[in-house]
């Protein structure tokens, strides 16, 4: 296994590049030519930041073609130089279906009618998630290292119903049912994921993270039922129970395989989650679900540079202006790049929103989102670089024993509380078998009274 990049730029950007916002016209009649001006503003913000791993959100799918659109804006607009900034070429990319423009059959916003005529509200409102036509506000993965093609997992298809607990809205005519907004039949087809849950591991030379990618409602445009609020909260909430293997044997993916993600594994959550922790109209501050997470990487916040965060973490810092990521008449933070606290060490980031006199402001008015990246380094998952430990007494002291890995190099260190301070004098000579790569370790000068031993793990 080869040493993994030293950095690794993930960003996030709701780059508006759907059928509404570029006017009544196809993404692919834009994309086609090298000419037209938002396809080239949003090359260009990418070109600045240089992300190695970058989600899109709205970013239309079209299902007949489903690599037309992604490769597209590689050959025409990101491997051309805009403005004079150097052209990015993304050898992996990943788009698959969502539910968007999806009809459902349904009257789902209890209009009195469903709406049919593609390209109308009235077909948005009722579709399995709002699109005036299939395949808007679709999303695109583009690396720069290798996708896991064979190991992706979707959740496209996942009822919202077969969520446990799940805080369906309810129609407030008939207090003495609860939940009842959506009927039995409509729940039957009602599908969770407004666009769709993507879990996509991309190797850095065989190192393993997974992008876990979404674009969950925005959790407004309903009425008292709050039904695109709550599930707002619910989609968020889907990755927060696939991180916690006892809480995720409920989710089933498009294939039927059930449970979420495996212990000790890296993470990144990446997408457009139309929910500020404070501001807004979020129902239960439906982000904190991930925020708080005990396997969420929160502490460190992507800020604007031409903003000085008034607070520190821990007072009130999702309310600093700094921070935010949405332009629109309440700005809010609704776009995150949140790494998992295992394997991973955030070492920069930022929310790119340059304003004047920086020249380059005209690029980001044409969005009303703001990308935001995050610099990582890998670092080892002790669990999967040290198995089976344990201790034993010898005539000469004390030993250790585990199970390791290649690629990995080990030190040992003592001290005579947990607490440290942890030393590695004198040295304790760490043996690793070639081949089984079975580790030993002798600790011949044991002092008197107790002793505690931890083994640090580095790349090799």
């Amino acid at each position: 296994m080869a040493l993994p990049p030293t950095t690794i730029r993930f960003a996030t950007f709701n780059c508006s590049l759907n059928r509404t916002d570029i006017g009544n016209v196809p993404l692919s009649t834009l994309l086609s030519v090298t000419t037209s001006s938002k396809p080239k503003q949003a090359a260009e913000i990418i070109q600045r930041i240089r992300p190695h791993v970058l989600l899109l959100n709205e970013f239309d799918y079209d299902a007949a073609q489903p690599d037309n659109n992604p490769s597209l804006f590689q050959t025409n607009y990101l491997s051309v130089p805009q403005n004079g900034n150097a052209g990015i070429t993304y050898l992996y990319r990943y788009t698959a279906a969502v539910n968007t423009g999806v009809p459902s059959g349904f009257d789902l916003n209890r209009s009195g009618s469903i709406g049919t005529t593609v390209g109308t509200d009235a077909y948005g409102d009722d579709s399995l998630g709002f699109g005036r036509w299939p395949g808007q506000y679709g999303m695109v993965i583009y690396s720069r290292y290798p996708i896991q093609t064979s190991a992706i997992r979707t959740f496209q298809n996942f009822l919202w119903k077969d969520m446990p607990g799940a805080v369906l809205p309810d129609d407030a005519a008939t207090p003495t049912v609860a939940n009842d907004w959506y009927s039995p039949a409509m729940l039957n087809v009602f599908r969770l994921s407004s666009k769709s849950h993507w879990d996509v591991p991309i190797s850095f030379d065989g190192h393993i993270v997974h992008l876990l990618a979404h674009h969950p409602t925005p959790p407004v445009f309903d009425g008292a039922e709050d039904r695109n609020g709550k599930r707002n909260h619910d989609e968020i909430r889907l990755w927060a129970d696939y991180l916690s293997p006892g809480t995720a044997s409920y989710i089933r993916d498009d294939n039927g395989v059930s449970g979420g993600l495996a212990e000790h594994e890296r993470f990144v959550i990446v997408g457009d989650h139309n929910a500020d922790p404070f501001r807004g109209d979020s129902y239960l501050q439906a982000i904190k679900q991930l925020l708080d997470h005990p396997k969420v990487n929160s502490l460190y916040s992507p800020s604007r540079s031409n903003y000085t965060p008034t607070h520190a973490f821990g007072t009130g810092y999702w309310n600093d202006d700094a921070y935010l990521t949405g332009n629109f008449s309440t700005k809010l933070r609704v776009d995150y790049v949140l790494p998992s606290i295992c394997g991973l060490r955030v070492l920069a980031g930022g929310v790119y929103w340059p304003e004047p006199p920086d020249l380059a402001t005209p690029l980001v008015t044409a969005f009303d989102h703001r990308p935001v990246y995050l610099d990582l380094a890998l670092n080892p998952v002790s669990d999967q670089a040290v198995q089976n430990l344990t201790t034993t007494r010898t005539v000469n002291g004390i030993r250790l024993n585990w199970q390791g890995r290649a690629g990995y190099a080990y030190t040992v260190q003592q001290a005579t509380n947990l607490s440290g301070p942890w030393v590695s004098t004198p040295t304790i000579p760490v043996t690793v078998a070639p081949g089984t790569y079975a580790a030993s370790a002798d600790d011949a000068i044991v002092s008197p009274g107790r002793k505690f031993y931890r083994i640090e793990v580095r790349f090799q």
